[in-house]
């Protein structure tokens, strides 16, 4: 068992029972819903316990080495509008580490077009909504004038939705864009570009509900809202470093490599938290991990519906990382149609290479390549990049590796709303966190910090502490 912050002596963990003032709290998951909550719990003054099974923090957005490289295990953006993972950087001190670009602006190469290889980009003025997009709209080559005007007509009436609206999770984004005059190419080459990036589902797959959060959020509710942000750094360096520094600064006992076997009320009414060797005493516990790994440890009659925890289905992202011996690509990134690349962006030097260039590709709704081998990845997008990045025609590709993260998401499938549960659980004091719980938005880094603060919230409030220092987006809904 490794220890940190100067916990335990001789691979057990410190007694927890002597209490400050405001009661201990043991968050168990240390991704970034967890990170979050212990940094919340104890900026209001709680101690906090944080147990982690990995020997890293970060979840599922994390670095590791591979050789000289330092590879994110997937590429991860935010937006301008998620105030929550911005807070997050902020917080532990990394916001200047993962900018967010001063106006957005995305390349999409079209590979379909008999012409050949065209570019349009998905940029935005500084004018109010929606006008905003306007002129980006006009002249998007990649959709006739009929269908601009058309999404133009659409994007205004999805504005128009009720997002409180509970039926929109029981319909899919597909049929509603269907009927709202939307042509599959007006889909494909607009609504799933950025909604397979964020939902990591297509249209027709995906809640309305959901599918309505992001665009409306996103494209009409700020003119900057869209502007994207991406660590220039490591995952690695933000996720695990900078948090474990911010933690260990709060006064939160971080314990990797150690994983909590089961949650269960003890004899004075709090709660036993229960690891290998060891037992923690707590008055509150925090669930930050996955949904099944979370139904596996809720007691009996936490939720009314444990079952649903379950119901909740998973979809994968798969990596493609691609090094060359020289440069290929000019733009940070781009994403493309006509071929199966998504969204192609460049790592050279947040990876440390100091020769070539290395690629990452991130390839969402990716459940029919998910298991499939390295060598048939290979043969497939090695080609395909050439078709997209002439200059590719010629390099020495120096090396080719995939990462697969087969539960990347939970899949926002209509009707997931009614299955995602609240912070609080029919427990006392036992709350749960996870970018899968009942946050209102996709699972993103905003959705789980959004949750972590949630959680914190709720169990601040039962300890009878302030939380006066919780940042603006906390809702006591949550």
């Amino acid at each position: 068992m490794t220890q940190a912050n100067g916990a335990g002596d001789g691979g057990r963990l410190t007694d927890v029972s002597a209490l400050r003032p405001g009661g201990h709290a043991v968050v168990v998951g240390g991704g970034l819903a967890g990170v979050t909550s212990a940094l919340a719990l104890a900026d209001a003054g709680v101690r906090v316990t944080l147990l982690e099974g990995r020997p890293r923090l970060g979840g599922l957005a994390f670095s590791f080495q591979r050789g000289d490289l330092t590879v994110d295990n997937g590429q991860h953006v935010y937006l301008r509008c998620c105030t929550a993972y911005r807070w997050f950087l902020d917080r532990i001190g990394g916001a200047a580490l993962a900018p967010v670009q001063d106006r957005l602006d995305v390349p999409v190469l079209d590979l379909e077009r008999p012409e050949g290889r065209r570019l349009g980009r998905l940029r935005r003025d500084a004018l109010p909504v929606p006008l905003h997009l306007g002129r980006s709209l006009a002249a998007y080559p990649h959709l006739s004038l009929a269908e601009r005007a058309s999404v133009g007509r659409a994007a205004l009436a999805l504005k128009g939705l009720d997002l409180a609206d509970p039926t929109l999770d029981t319909q899919d984004f597909g049929s509603w864009l269907t009927a709202h005059g939307q042509s599959a190419r007006a889909v494909e080459a607009l609504w799933d570009l950025v909604g397979v990036a964020t939902l990591n589902a297509v249209a027709g797959d995906a809640s309305l509900g959901l599918a309505a959060m992001v665009f409306k959020t996103g494209l009409l509710s700020d003119p900057g809202a869209a502007d994207i942000g991406w660590a220039h750094v490591p995952l690695g360096e933000l996720h695990d470093r900078l948090a474990r520094k911010a933690l260990d600064s709060a006064g939160v006992r971080t314990e990797v490599r150690t994983r909590a076997t089961s949650v269960s009320v003890n004899e004075n009414g709090g709660w036993s938290v229960q690891v290998p060797g060891e037992t923690l005493e707590a008055d509150a516990v925090v669930l930050a991990v996955p949904q099944r790994e979370a139904h596996d440890l809720l007691p009996d009659g936490s939720l009314d519906a444990p079952e649903n925890l379950l119901r909740i289905g998973t979809a994968p992202i798969l990596n493609i990382h691609v090094v060359y011996d020289r440069k290929v690509l000019a733009a940070p990134f781009l994403t493309a149609l006509g071929t199966p690349v998504q969204w192609v962006f460049d790592r050279t030097e947040a990876s440390g290479l100091k020769e070539g260039q290395y690629l990452a590709l991130s390839q969402s709704t990716a459940q029919n390549e998910i298991d499939e081998p390295v060598a048939a990845l290979r043969e497939r997008y090695l080609p395909e990049l050439e078709r997209l990045l002439p200059r590719t025609r010629g390099a020495e590709v120096k090396d080719f590796f995939v990462t697969r993260e087969r539960t990347a998401t939970f899949a926002p499938a209509p009707g997931v709303g009614r299955l995602r549960p609240g912070a609080r659980t029919k427990a006392p004091g036992l709350y749960l966190a996870g970018a899968w719980t009942a946050t209102g938005w996709p699972a993103t880094m905003e959705s789980a910090v959004r949750s972590g603060v949630g959680a914190a919230g709720a169990a601040l409030g039962a300890l009878g502490r302030s939380r006066g220092l919780l940042p603006d987006f906390f809702e006591e809904a949550a």
